[in-house]
């Protein structure tokens, strides 16, 4: 997909997305998805934006596997980890959680929210690890 015609789709369905039409975001995101997504930021930027959706519905295995497609695809994007963090935290996953969290702040130690989920994190861990489970 050429750059530009991958750009207006991608801000068509971040459009989409911010007046949280889901429906029709996700169907734009996957258009551009399933043509390669132009420059490697833009494709990872609609996956880790398609996880977001998916979140926001529950479906957290397929946000986790969006977020780890954006990953891969640009391995330097920390949003994605930070996301995938949010909800493997969500689900129990402290360790994995963690990892994810200590990755963003690798990337961008200045990401706020980062340091204070791998804080919550860590807390909620030894918590659990007290209470037994």
């Amino acid at each position: 997909m050429a750059g530009r015609a991958a750009e207006e789709l991608l801000a068509a369905a971040q459009a989409q997305l911010a007046a949280r039409r889901l429906a029709a975001a996700e169907e734009l995101y996957g258009r551009l998805i399933a043509r390669g997504g132009g420059a490697g930021r833009h494709l990872a930027t609609a996956l880790n934006d398609r996880g977001l959706i998916k979140y926001l519905r529950v479906e957290f295995a397929a946000a986790v596997e969006d977020y780890t497609a954006a990953i891969e695809c640009q391995p330097a994007f920390e949003v994605p980890y930070y996301n995938r963090g949010l909800v493997l935290y969500r689900l129990g996953c402290f360790d994995e959680a963690m990892k994810d969290f200590r990755k963003v702040l690798e990337l961008n130690p200045q990401f706020e929210d980062a340091a204070l989920s791998l804080k919550q994190a860590i807390l909620d861990k030894e918590e659990k690890q007290k209470r037994g489970y």
